[in-house]
Formats: structure tokens, C-alpha cells, sequence
């Protein structure tokens, strides 16, 4: 088995993360369930750095991150990751900018209207997308970020947050 498993195995379909659980399990999971677990975003958007919350979860190395570029397969399948994510934010794609979804109205109270770890889990997203090759979704991601800062009035979200969302999603 080469560096890159267990992540790529998982992404892959062929492993589940650390407690059992499948890609696609996780993703039919619903909102609650999101909200509620702490344990599996860093296997949906892995980073460089071992996370202090789930310190058994993978951490990306330069082998990870050739297969990553190198496989559209399992970009599809981090596409995939970001969609559901994007869900549970009220967000969607269409083409490649990141906008309202029909549930933002519902949603945007879970993160939105005041800061909450979900601050973290937006960071780890920007990064991840940016570090495994959808640079132009991550981007996305942080303009449509940066736009409902400016245009909705119930904006809870602080400078602070917006300024590491910006770093991560290699927007300065």
C-alpha cells in the first residue's frame, strides 16, 4: 500500500475513515448530523497539519496531494464533498461561482448571523479545495463568502474570520 492511503483509499471508496464510516455515508448524512459531529470533516478536506480535534485523521503529505491533482476521479468525489458541504451552509455551485441556495434561509442561522466553529470547518474547506487542485472552487468559495459579508445585513461572521478565510483561500 502506498503513502497516500488510507485518505485516497477513502476517497477512493474502498476504505472507510477512522470510525467506519464510507465517503458516501457521510455524505447522505443530514444536517443535524453535520452539525452535530466533529470527527469528519478533517477526512472530507484533510490538511498539512494534524488536527488538534481528530488527531488520527489523515494529514496531507506531497504524495496525497500528486494524487489528488493528478486524478479527476477523486476530484469528482471532493466536488462531491464540497456540494453537501455547501448544502448544509445554504450554499450551491452554479457554473463555477458559489451562490444563495434555495435553503439559505434556513441554514444561515447555523453560521452565519454569529460565529461558530463552523468558522474552523470554512477554513479547512478554502484550504484543502485550494492545496488538492480545485483552486478555482475555493476561490469561488471566498468570493461568495465575501459578498454576503457586504450584502446581507444580518452578517454575524467577524473581520477575524474573514481575514483567515482570505489567507486560505489564497485571496491574500
Amino acid at each position: 500500500m502506498d503513502r497516500a492511503q488510507p485518505l485516497v483509499a477513502f476517497y477512493r471508496g474502498l476504505q472507510p475513515d477512522g470510525r467506519g464510516r464510507r465517503l458516501d455515508d457521510i455524505l447522505a448524512r443530514d444536517d443535524e448530523w453535520l452539525e452535530s459531529t466533529h470527527d469528519y470533516i478533517q477526512w472530507l478536506f484533510p490538511l498539512l497539519a494534524r488536527s488538534g480535534a481528530n488527531p488520527a485523521a489523515p494529514v496531507l503529505d506531497d504524495v496525497q496531494i500528486a494524487v489528488f491533482r493528478g486524478e479527476a476521479a477523486l476530484r469528482a468525489k471532493l466536488l462531491q464533498a464540497f456540494d453537501r458541504m455547501l448544502s448544509f451552509y445554504g450554499l450551491k455551485r452554479e457554473g463555477e461561482a458559489v451562490v444563495k441556495g434555495q435553503n439559505w434561509k434556513a441554514r444561515k442561522s447555523n453560521w452565519f448571523v454569529h460565529p461558530t466553529h463552523n468558522n474552523l470547518r470554512i477554513t479547512r474547506i478554502l484550504t484543502s479545495l485550494r492545496l488538492l487542485g480545485l483552486e478555482r472552487e475555493s476561490s469561488a468559495l471566498l468570493e461568495a463568502l465575501e459578498a454576503l459579508r457586504d450584502g446581507e445585513a444580518d452578517c454575524g461572521v467577524g473581520e477575524a474570520a474573514y481575514a483567515y478565510w482570505r489567507r486560505a483561500g489564497g485571496g491574500g
